[in-house]
């Protein structure tokens, strides 16, 4: 049975949402972590959009001496290719696939609702992208990576959807390098996404010039939508 995350929400506009942006925080942060960025990301002439931000689970961390802190999985492996825990991944995975089915039962369809992330929550977001049949307006996928890319790849669904996809990374990015984002962007390239790649001279972080790109992102989905 998958465990009902609790959330810190937002909604800007007026009336009931339109949209849905169901964003989850990276390693060792909780929900409230990327709340403050919606006044700058939000822009005049969008619908109503509720954000939605859960608390990752509390549970030790390998690489961190076994600290208890909120992470999507563990992490035992610097190695990119095997850092996520599996068995926490997939929870990760159901938990983030609850929130869409809640947003769906709250009037928002998952063709208006996209999932961001980021760090471990971008690479939750990366791996769920990849592996649903029925299609979510976008992902947003931060200073991130692709779980275990082989397998993600034979998971692809044929019939499944391919939202559109906002990837950045910061070129000196110590936590999750630069090259492994653009590889991931790469394999979800050829599984058949649509890919924005973005580029920032900046760490494990989020800058200014970001948000605003990210925003432009956004209000392409919210006009096609």
């Amino acid at each position: 049975m998958t465990t009902e995350l609790e959330t810190v929400e937002t909604v800007v506009g007026q009336g009931d949402p339109r949209w849905s942006v169901i964003w989850l925080h990276g390693l060792g942060a909780d929900g409230h972590d990327f709340a403050p960025i919606v006044p700058e990301l939000r822009r005049e002439g969008w619908p109503t959009v509720r954000f939605v931000f859960p608390h990752a689970p509390v549970r030790p961390v390998t690489i961190n001496g076994g600290m208890r802190m909120r992470a999507w999985y563990d992490i035992a492996h610097l190695d990119l290719a095997n850092r996520a825990d599996e068995a926490g991944l997939q929870e990760s995975m159901a938990q983030a696939e609850a929130l869409v089915a809640r947003e769906v039962a709250r009037g928002v369809p998952e063709s208006r609702i996209i999932l961001a992330g980021f760090s471990q929550g971008g690479a939750v977001t990366l791996a769920l992208g990849m592996r649903r049949a029925l299609p979510l307006a976008g992902l947003v996928a931060l200073s991130t990576y692709l779980p275990a890319p082989d397998r993600a790849k034979a998971e692809c669904r044929a019939d499944g959807a391919r939202p559109p996809v906002f990837m950045a990374h910061g070129l000196g990015d110590p936590v999750v390098p630069y090259l492994a984002g653009e590889m991931s962007a790469d394999v979800l390239r050829e599984c058949g996404f649509a890919v924005e790649w973005h580029a920032y001279p900046m760490m494990h972080a989020v800058m200014p010039q970001e948000i605003s790109d990210l925003s432009d992102w956004f209000e392409a989905r919210f006009r096609a939508g």
